[in-house]
């Protein structure tokens, strides 16, 4: 993986782990994520006018990833409903690489060198501490721990979606802003039917923290495709959940969580893993 992809995967790590921190803060977390989609929309329709439209063979690609994304960002609101962001990011970001690179292997023959594996291995191992401690500590309910175990599946699914589809496309930013374009008024047409466009409307309060996390998730999320047009699907996607490590130390510092030494220890891992994937 070239050194400049590297920083720039990291760089979509911490940005996604702020907007994590944004919901998990919020009183109001299923409300907020998908405010924070609208506000991804908003930012996405300043450039889109200036892009040519993702290739046609994209487009289905694009549609079954909306879907995905729909599901993700419903599980991503429910979860830090009932559980903290110590629990519940690292089950969603553990679970999802090793189930992204096996079935990269199965579907698109990217099998990694044994090097990336021990990578992804040792990232994965770091992140489960940081989840079973939580769970021991009584800090969160089996129900946050079952939706972000769910979210994990989703979020290898949306990987491989995303990663093939961006290849097709040819546009990679074109084809994140339409992603959360597309995202965003399919939440707007299902709150409206189901009667809920007057709590959005209500919310203007949190508007400004929607549009910060919506430009978080927007630019995280394009420099992961823009990666996966350089690097292995799967290596970008065990990367990028270095992003938990960060997400521990904004529990740690914003939200009042312990940062306790099984935790240093997990962050180790995951940094020893990301340098792995680097070296090998």
């Amino acid at each position: 993986m070239p050194f400049t992809v590297l920083l720039v995967v990291l760089l979509a790590a911490a940005l996604h782990a702020g907007w994590n921190a944004l919901i998990r803060a919020s009183s109001h977390s299923l409300q907020d994520a998908g405010l924070l989609v609208v506000g991804a929309a908003v930012w996405s329709l300043l450039f889109l006018p200036l892009l040519p439209l993702p290739a046609q063979a994209s487009w289905p690609f694009l549609a079954l990833s909306t879907a995905l994304h729909i599901i993700y960002f419903t599980l991503v609101g429910l979860g830090y409903r009932f559980g903290q962001l110590s629990l519940c990011y690292p089950l969603m970001r553990g679970s999802a690489p090793l189930l992204t690179a096996l079935l990269a292997a199965l579907l698109f023959a990217e099998v990694p060198s044994a090097g990336n594996w021990f990578g992804i291995a040792v990232i994965c191992g770091g992140i489960v501490p940081l989840a079973t401690e939580s769970r021991y500590a009584g800090s969160t309910t089996a129900t946050a721990a079952k939706v972000a175990l769910a979210n994990g599946l989703v979020i290898a699914c949306y990987t491989l979606v995303d990663g093939y589809g961006v290849r097709l496309s040819g546009q990679p930013l074109a084809y994140t802003g339409w992603l959360f374009v597309l995202t965003a008024a399919a939440l707007l047409v299902g709150s409206t039917l189901l009667g809920r466009w007057s709590d959005w409307r209500q919310s203007r309060a949190r508007w400004v923290r929607a549009l910060i996390g919506g430009g978080c998730s927007l630019a995280a999320y394009g420099l992961v495709l823009w990666a996966m047009t350089r690097a292995p699907i799967a290596l970008v996607a065990a990367l990028r959940e270095s992003s938990v490590a960060i997400a521990a130390l904004i529990g740690t510092f914003f939200l009042k969580e312990r940062l306790t030494p099984l935790r240093l220890v997990s962050i180790g891992a995951v940094t020893v893993g990301a340098m792995a994937i680097k070296m090998f």
